[in-house]
């Protein structure tokens, strides 16, 4: 072979080889975008700038909103709870049964039962199509001490959890566990343990920051209910010396910007933030005085309105933000609730739910990639405050038909426990709430009320009880009948 020839050979086995190689690099990278959805606990729009308010600033958060899309029209559930349950299973309340709050690791009976296919979580279906899940910062729906592996069957590769307050006889044990923010008490695939001096919402960002370095390469769907800033306050390591309920209160909403800042940044560096999607929302609405505050909102005082059906309490900020995947710059008013982040999250995946499990919701995701101007909801609902309690055959509902409400984009009616509605609100002309337009006999205001009739029509007559396998009662179990959970 002449040096020539042997020259040309080297050049094409070298080309064959670059192509062989970038071909593999790019069969390895996933084409599927990475979610990371962001919920924080107990905080209304009065509380996020890019929302109106005038008491704060949360630049971080803001930017999401102005590089992604802002909803005006997105509901969670009334707590915790129902808010929660909603989201994992994409069902609402009145057929999961999480028609009231039901916080395990104190109450015991009850919990959130992964056996049941109806409890379906989307990390399961994500898993299924290839993601690895994630999940950080509150769950309360298990008691880790009975299920140490609850989040792993509920479909989470990885996790660290606040426990919730677990009850016990050694009322040591017990403070300790009630530590989600100094001290926090955390729940991992090695078990719980008490991180003595360390500030929880750090914890919970470094362990998901963690999980993203390790699995950079795959796509990765993340679930991040946030700690903050729910009751009790507390300050934080960036203002040690915040006094009083509403300056601890500041103190942690400035932190969650932070924690959002933080994993933007990290996404940066990891070379993964064009292909992820943050969802950033509440999982209701502020809590009220005394324990909770008083925010202004586009120059109104806002009180917080946790555990109510009012726009205040359910009408959630709600943004979602992905570079070159998200149009940016949108304000929308389509309607959305918590019902449709799973079916979201399984298009956004390259999938669909299962045709055997049923799912209230419907996907935003056309939406939010914006092949849509808006969504397919013609309504939505929310549901589920207050305790429930126990009867012979364990957890239920306080009613057997919960109260509800109903909205679009410009009607809203609530609906009491004995099936009627009671309540009818103009909200473009009256989004305070503030007249009862029930009596009015126009015939735009009819044609609402029969619309809204239409559904509670369809509603089944009573809510469906919390499924899961009955078993005794645990020796620390408080007695729900005696002392309500808060």
């Amino acid at each position: 072979m002449t040096k020539k020839a042997s020259l040309s050979s080297a050049i094409i086995i070298g080309l064959i080889t670059f192509l062989c190689f970038t071909g593999m690099a790019a069969e390895q990278t996933p084409t599927q975008p990475n979610i990371l959805f962001i919920m924080v606990d107990d905080l209304g729009k009065e509380w996020i700038s890019c929302y109106g308010a005038e008491d704060i600033k949360t630049p971080n958060i803001d930017a999401l909103a102005a590089g992604g899309m802002i909803f005006n029209n997105a509901y969670s559930m009334p707590s915790c709870t129902p808010s929660r349950t909603t989201l994992l299973t994409g069902k609402y309340p009145f057929r999961t049964g999480y028609v009231n709050h039901w916080d395990v690791p104190r109450w015991g009976i009850g919990y959130f039962d992964w056996k049941q296919k109806p409890n379906t979580t989307f990390a399961r279906l994500m898993k299924d199509l290839g993601y690895r899940t994630f999940a950080t910062g509150k769950w309360q729906l298990n008691d880790f001490r009975l299920e140490p592996l609850a989040m792993q069957k509920h479909g989470f590769d990885d996790w660290a959890m606040w426990t919730g307050c677990e009850t016990s006889k050694d009322k040591t044990h017990e403070k300790k566990s009630t530590q989600r923010y100094w001290n926090a008490h955390i729940n991992t695939k090695e078990g719980s343990k008490t991180y003595k001096g360390q500030f929880g919402p750090d914890l919970y960002t470094d362990h998901l920051i963690n999980f993203m370095r390790k699995n950079k390469d795959k796509p990765m769907c993340i679930y991040y209910p946030m700690v903050l800033p729910h009751t009790p306050v507390a300050a934080t390591p960036d203002e040690p010396k915040a006094k009083g309920v509403l300056g601890k209160h500041k103190a942690m909403v400035r932190y969650i910007d932070k924690m959002v800042g933080k994993l933007v940044n990290e996404l940066d560096e990891l070379g993964i933030r064009e292909r992820t999607i943050i969802i950033f929302t509440t999982d209701n609405g502020s809590a009220p005085p005394p324990r909770g505050v008083i925010g202004t909102r586009n120059g109104r005082k806002i009180v917080g309105a946790k555990s109510t059906e009012t726009e205040v309490g359910i009408c959630a900020p709600f943004i979602v933000n992905g570079p070159g995947l998200v149009p940016a710059g949108v304000e929308t008013d389509a309607l959305t609730d918590f019902t449709d982040m799973l079916p979201t999250f399984l298009e956004l995946g390259g999938g669909t739910p299962p045709s055997d499990l049923i799912v209230d919701g419907r996907s935003i995701a056309p939406l939010i990639l914006g092949k849509q101007q808006d969504s397919d909801r013609d309504w939505i609902m929310a549901m589920g405050y207050g305790g429930a309690k126990l009867d012979a055959q364990g957890v239920r509902g306080v009613n057997d038909f919960s109260s509800r409400i109903i909205r679009d984009k410009q009607h809203k009616v609530y609906i009491n426990n004995e099936r009627k509605i009671i309540r009818l609100h103009n909200l473009k002309e009256d989004p305070w709430e503030e007249n009862n337009l029930i009596d009015k006999t126009s015939p735009e205001l009819q044609q609402a009320l029969g619309k809204f009739q239409a559904v509670l029509d369809f509603l089944p007559e009573k809510d469906a009880r919390p499924l899961y396998e009955p078993r005794a009662a645990n020796p620390w179990d408080r007695n729900i009948m005696k002392k309500r959970n808060r």
